[in-house]
């Protein structure tokens, strides 16, 4: 077997037993990111097959599921207990900033379409 194959296969292999030992509030975090993000491609590609005529409502769906995928990996951050720069941080505080960053992203958002 060829020696990249082998180094890829132990990377996946190390990167799947990391994630394994993630705590289960961490990996929900991950899924709302990948779901943003698939949102946001899942409008593009719409967009390449449709068309652009509406571009600010084409512009304001990719633009808010980026930005809540942006503010849950900051979520993500401030919620690990590994990070040591917000171990004072308490949870419930970050989820608020995330709250209130969702409310003012999207009414930005909103205010964007007319």
């Amino acid at each position: 077997m060829p020696r990249a194959t082998t180094d890829a296969r132990l990377l996946i292999q190390s990167l799947s037993r990391a994630y394994a030992a993630t705590p289960t509030n961490l990996k929900i975090i991950d899924v709302y990111v990948f779901f943003a993000l698939a949102t946001a491609l899942i409008q593009v590609a719409y967009m390449g097959l449709v068309g652009t005529f509406p571009f600010n409502s084409f512009l304001s769906g990719v633009l808010s599921c980026i930005g809540t995928a942006v503010l849950a990996v900051c979520l993500r951050i401030q919620v690990n207990k590994d990070n040591k720069e917000f171990k004072d941080l308490p949870q419930e505080r970050a989820f608020a900033d995330f709250v209130l960053c969702n409310m003012v992203l999207h009414l930005v958002i909103m205010n964007f379409l007319g």
